[in-house]
């Protein structure tokens, strides 16, 4: 007849619990449902875009990307969010920059063509960055906004081979066609520039 094992005590197995959950406590909480995040910058925060407003591409391979196109949203950094997520709107841009603190937000991958500049060849070639603010506004271009900014044009323009000049990276107003005005007369190029080419 077998002899009976000894019934592990209460204490005994909790300490053993413990130990067999310690390396899980060091990892980061889990979201339910969540799934690897397609971001192209390691700083942004996926927010997808819905389909209806881009277009599926393999960039660089299916078009070549040589700008970059500086936005100012002209709304909220949450409404803007909703705009691109409104099959509706057929809007979007690739990243949005958030005023307070810097945070980013992908919409688009950068391989897909977002829907940003108003005029397709432009839309093409360039990644498009949304600034949360208004034109008129200049204090919503904080230091947060222009630091995180400035590390994200200087990440596409090092993935792309863009060069870190005016010739290369623009305002939405310099776009042939358009009739916007943004970023505006109250974004400070100089200070930009200078941020992108010192990461």
């Amino acid at each position: 007849m077998e002899r009976a094992r000894p019934l592990l005590g209460r204490r005994r197995l909790l300490k053993g619990a413990v130990l067999a959950a310690a390396p899980y406590a060091l990892l980061p909480e889990a979201q339910a449902g969540a799934a690897p995040q397609p971001v192209d910058h390691p700083l942004a925060e996926w927010q997808p875009a819905t389909p209806s407003n881009f277009t599926a591409a393999e960039r660089p391979w299916s078009h070549q990307v040589d700008r970059v196109i500086i936005h100012v949203t002209q709304t909220a950094y949450t409404g803007t969010l909703a705009i691109f997520q409104n099959p509706a709107k057929k809007v979007s841009a690739h990243y949005v920059v958030r005023s307070a603190d810097g945070h980013i937000a992908q919409c688009v991958r950068e391989a897909d063509i977002a829907w940003h500049a108003g005029n397709w060849d432009y839309n093409t070639s360039s990644i498009g960055i949304e600034h949360e603010g208004w034109v008129d506004k200049p204090a919503y271009f904080t230091e947060a906004l222009y630091q995180e900014s400035a590390k994200l044009t200087a990440g596409i323009c090092e993935r792309y081979g863009i060069p870190r000049d005016r010739a290369h990276i623009i305002g939405h107003y310099e776009v042939p066609g358009t009739d916007h005005s943004d970023p505006g007369v109250y974004w400070d190029w100089q200070r930009y520039l200078r941020m992108v080419e010192a990461v």
